[in-house]
């Protein structure tokens, strides 16, 4: 094929990032008895990074699949980066965000705050989540190519309501009279074809929480965006194992009050892994479709802009703030009364209402606390209707606070389509006026703009000024006091312009390195046993002799934990079918000469691994130190017929020495019919 000409360099890249999968806490719901129990589906980090190819200015672009992006994450993920390349990439211009799957291991954050209900730090999981987007990264820059990305939008209805409509309405009519609807309908999608022609991914944001799967979920899982990355990297042929593959990315944007669930009600622990495909599904479709029938180019050269601001101590100019209201500032670091009530559709806290404001007398919930609550009354004045229940800034071990405060400001500028790195969960409103703001301040040199939420940090949600007024679990949860959103427009506009404007942006303050303070640390694996008479691997339960297809075929071994080897870039379980071919022989039987034949065993083929949503791979304590692996595989429809067998692999710690030895078990064969 003849090489078309080409607008950039392009690669992508896929790494395994799946952390602990038995007794870690889960990031997402802070719920400290949601401890990691298996696999539903692994968790990857995919990376995109597009060159100029005659400046070689570039970008790198990263979706992981975690609750959040730890600052800490980012600032190891840059130093490795620096180690291997060095100055090609920074903070500056690689940009990471977050799924906000509430399906992934936690306890990865050098912050307290966000390792608080897994009762403390994982560096294992760190390691792992930081190692994994690094790893990724190198794969993408190893791929660079010659090529050009494609670009579309479209809407997709019926893949997630709004949360907190009374907030949302809150806002003037005349702007929520602009927009058909509560929630960000928009899926923008970018298209990456080499110069030869070959399609070696896509990258979509759309704006809806992965909270499909409720606190009551213990499999790991990337949830209903991890599900729809899934299908699509299985319809293009994604090979897991390989360097140089294609990679589907399926980012957030400005999802802070939109949720999956309003239609059929709080997750109930039943239908969960149903509704989680559906919306999977849902995103998976309209993505193919943009990708199948995008033809506009993007064009205009690669920059960035990047900043660190002190948002607990920002002075807002005027033409910022709400009109009338004067010059503005930020407040340290709370959160509010109602943020204990969790978000009462996705995850709920505490049996009280959202809604709770300061004083109580103006609050629709304000008879559960019957005074003018508030646990910083210096603060309250700059907090104002939010009823502070922990100042996350002023509570400092170590001299560090609780949450950070210096935080990241971005934008990466790919041809004619601006990318807004903004550290917060944002709502659909807020990302509406920072998107405009963007837009406004680059004055015409982009035709899209797209937020993407949960980037380089994380320091809880941003709302309008009005939803925070309502005090709904999004406004309580607005670290910063009723003007961040404002802060936020402020800085944003800021390093706009100096792009607009070609001239460098002011870095500002550098933010802690904290990641030798953590002094809760999460324990690890004392040592692994068995039953008297067994080996690791043996197994307590084995196989039917025989299946229908759509059956599930349920496998216990005695194993052990699955901490000691995370498998990464592998796998605990294989699913296998058992290949034969017909050997036949003539024998003498009588006078007579027939023919014999059988079928001889010549091999064995994986057709499924823990990152196949057919299997779920799950482990279980027995005693002390025993553990039950039970392997699951619900049989696919167009699942061929023929025998088939599933293998488990794991690791065990020796308890006298330390050692640590892989073991394998096996099942019997079966058939499937």
């Amino acid at each position: 094929m003849e090489a078309e000409a080409a607008d950039f360099l392009i690669g992508t890249g896929i790494y395994d990032i799946t952390g602990p999968a038995a007794e870690l806490g889960m990031m997402g719901y802070s719920m400290p008895d949601q401890k990691t129990r298996g696999i539903s589906m692994r968790i990857r980090a995919r990376a995109f990074v597009v060159a100029d190819p005659v400046s070689n200015r570039r970008v790198a672009l990263v979706i992981a699949d975690t609750g959040i992006i730890p600052q800490g994450v980012k600032q190891r993920v840059t130093a490795l980066l620096a180690a291997r390349f060095g100055s090609l990439y920074t903070d500056k211009n690689v940009l990471v965000s977050a799924s906000h799957t509430h399906s992934a291991p936690g306890a990865y954050s050098h912050y307290a705050m966000y390792d608080l209900a897994m009762l403390g730090y994982d560096k294992t999981n760190f390691n792992c989540v930081a190692d994994g987007i690094f790893q990724s990264i190198v794969r993408a820059h190893g791929n660079l190519t010659p090529g050009n990305i494609l670009i579309k939008s479209g809407e997709l209805n019926n893949c997630g309501w709004n949360r907190s409509p009374i907030a949302y309405t809150n806002n003037p009519a005349s702007e929520t009279s602009q927009y058909t609807s509560n929630t960000d309908k928009t899926m923008t999608l970018m298209k990456f074809v080499t110069a030869t022609g070959q399609e070696i991914g896509a990258f979509n944001w759309f704006a809806v929480h992965p909270t499909s799967m409720g606190n009551t979920n213990k499999l790991i899982t990337g949830d209903n965006k991890g599900y729809a990355a899934y299908l699509f990297e299985k319809t293009m042929g994604t090979n897991y194992m390989a360097a140089n593959t294609f990679v589907a990315a399926f980012a957030e944007s400005n999802a802070g009050d939109v949720s999956p669930n309003i239609f059929w009600g709080y997750p109930n622990g039943v239908d969960d892994a149903a509704h989680m495909k559906l919306l999977g599904e849902r995103q998976y479709m309209k993505a193919m479709e943009l990708f199948n029938t995008a033809s506009a180019r993007l064009s205009g050269g690669v920059d960035f802009r990047h900043q660190y601001v002190d948002f607990s101590n920002e002075s807002i100019d005027s033409a910022f703030m709400p009109q009338g209201e004067g010059s503005g500032h930020t407040c340290g670091a709370g959160i509010g009364v109602s943020m204990l009530a969790g978000s009462t559709e996705d995850g709920k806290g505490i049996d009280i209402g959202e809604g709770i404001t300061y004083p109580y007398d103006i609050s629709i919930l304000g008879s559960v606390f019957p005074w003018e609550f508030t646990i910083m009354p210096e603060e309250q004045a700059c907090h104002g209707e939010k009823p502070i229940i922990l100042p996350m800034g002023s509570i400092r071990p170590q001299g560090i606070p609780l949450t950070p405060e210096v935080l990241p400001v971005q934008i990466l500028k790919i041809g004619n389509l601006a990318i807004i790195g903004q550290p917060t969960e944002i709502t659909t409103m807020a990302g509406r006026r920072l998107q405009e703001t963007v837009l406004n301040a680059l004055g015409g040199a982009v035709d899209y703009v797209v937020i993407a939420g949960l980037s380089n940090a994380y320091a809880g949600y941003t709302t309008t000024r009005e939803e925070y007024a309502m005090q709904h679990y999004e406004g309580a949860s607005t670290h910063f006091g009723p003007y961040s959103l404002n802060a936020y427009q402020q800085r944003f506009a800021g390093i706009a312009s100096d792009m607009a404007a070609g001239r460098a942006s002011a870095a500002g303050p550098v933010p802690r390195d904290i990641s030798n303070n953590q002094i809760l640390n999460v324990p690890g694996v004392v040592f692994d046993d068995k039953p008297l008479g067994t080996d690791f691997g043996s197994v307590e339960t084995n196989a039917n002799a025989s299946y229908n297809r759509g059956a599930t075929v349920r496998v216990v071994f005695w194993g052990a934990h699955p901490r000691n080897n995370l498998r990464i870039q592998g796998t605990f379980l294989t699913v296998e079918k058992v290949n034969t071919v017909e050997v036949c022989r003539n024998e003498k039987v009588g006078c007579d000469t027939v023919t014999v034949c059988e079928n001889r065993v010549t091999g064995y083929t994986a057709v499924a691994r823990d990152w196949d949503p057919e299997t779920v791979y799950q482990w279980e304590r027995s005693g002390i130190a025993n553990s039950k692996v039970t392997i699951s595989w619900t049989i696919p429809a167009n699942t061929p017929p023929g025998q088939y067998r599933i293998r488990h692999f794991g690791n065990w710690k020796s308890g006298w020495t330390g050692a640590i030895t892989a073991y394998e078990g096996v099942s019997r064969v079966f058939t499937v019919n």
